[in-house]
């Protein structure tokens, strides 16, 4: 990593009567916020969930820094008898809602239970805010009317964690990415296959995309990315084939096409969640309209050494420079924001991360300029 040093670092949630797991992070250009939501848990166990929390932080471009308010438990979030997991928020612009996705399970049944069983009990959930985040809506089940009848054909299902899209084109189509557990032969242990839940009608009604052609596939992310002129949607997905899994989508997230492992992006034996935003590219670039961050733990053995890449032609999976490490030890869920230019010029960045050994929750503020 360059020698200049983060914009800003800071803590912005501890291990101490709770465990904090699973960022996610948003940025509202428009307003200057941040919100930065987590998991809490009574212990690192995803069975162990409890609550989502969340930490609002307003950006001051005079002093280059965010300031951040104290910890809220986001109580609209949760059914009864569930716990809730899985933040993944998306800010429409359109009609400035700010939709908070999420799962819930009842009470402490387990990922692996499900699968074990075939039964699928996790539930799909929102919360919505006019207000950036300052108040919420109640909670609404969208299980029925976003899946429908394929619920009793998955074992379990998961949402992102991390950060939605939405579209730049007359959609405006919000998408959010997920993965389900498949039964597809009765005695055949459950897959999971990536796919995405797609809005057109400004959050008030979720449909489900088409699953990636590759099984295996869990925890994602997209980005809309400009190659000359052309706009496509572009997933990054967490898997168990010790790398990472590329698929680009030319419908709006309906379909994902020539999904394949990239030989530069590794993963640790079990896989971890990483992320990927877009920017603007340089104006006197000759590559794509878009550019590519991407934050994933860089020890292709532990989730350690929380590395940064960038890829200047998105589509390109041998794309991808070395990673910058941004932090060193173990490190591992992530989630990306672009700011706009920075003081200097250069593009600027909030990553949201688990640091140590799932120790605290950490936000660093650096420019492209500043690890490239």
């Amino acid at each position: 990593m360059a020698s200049s040093p983060l914009l800003q670092k800071k803590q912005l949630f501890h291990t101490g009567a709770h465990v904090y797991r699973i960022p996610a992070l948003i940025y509202l250009a428009q307003h200057r916020t941040f919100l930065a939501f987590a998991e809490q848990r009574a212990s690192t166990a995803d069975e162990k969930a409890k609550e989502i929390v969340l930490r609002r932080g307003e950006y001051k471009p005079s002093a280059n820094l965010v300031q951040w308010q104290e910890m809220t438990v986001m109580r609209m979030a949760q059914l009864q008898g569930h716990r809730s997991m899985n933040p993944s928020p998306v800010y429409d612009e359109t009609t400035g809602t700010l939709f908070l996705l999420f799962i819930v399970v009842p009470g402490q049944v387990s990922e692996q239970h499900q699968i074990t069983t075939k039964t699928n009990m996790a539930r799909l959930c929102y919360v919505s805010s006019q207000d950036q985040g300052r108040t919420w809506s109640p909670a609404t089940d969208l299980t029925n009317s976003a899946i429908g009848p394929a619920y009793k054909e998955w074992a379990t299902f998961g949402i992102g964690p991390g950060h939605g899209v939405q579209l730049s084109n007359s959609s405006r189509r919000l998408v959010i990415p997920a993965y389900a557990y498949r039964i597809l032969k009765p005695h055949k242990k459950p897959s999971p296959f990536a796919f995405c839940f797609l809005s057109d009608d400004h959050g008030q009604t979720w449909k489900m995309g088409n699953f990636t052609t590759m099984e295996n596939t869990l925890e994602s992310q997209v980005v809309e990315v400009g190659v000359h002129g052309q706009r496509v949607l572009y997933c990054n997905s967490r898997s168990t084939h010790k790398l990472r899994v590329q698929a680009v989508s030319f419908n709006d997230g309906m379909d994902f096409l020539d999904a394949q492992l990239n030989p530069t992006l590794v993963e640790p034996p079990h896989g971890c969640h990483g992320s990927v935003v877009g920017f603007p590219s340089h104006p006197k670039s000759d590559s794509a309209d878009t550019w590519v961050l991407y934050s994933h733990p860089t020890n292709p053995s532990e989730r350690e050494d929380l590395g940064i890449y960038l890829n200047r032609n998105p589509l390109d999976p041998k794309g991808w420079t070395k990673p910058a490490i941004l932090a060193r030890g173990l490190c591992a869920y992530s989630d990306l924001q672009y700011m706009g230019p920075g003081p200097n010029g250069s593009p600027q960045f909030g990553c949201l991360f688990e640091y140590g050994n799932y120790n605290e929750i950490l936000f660093f503020m650096f420019t492209l300029e500043q690890v490239f």
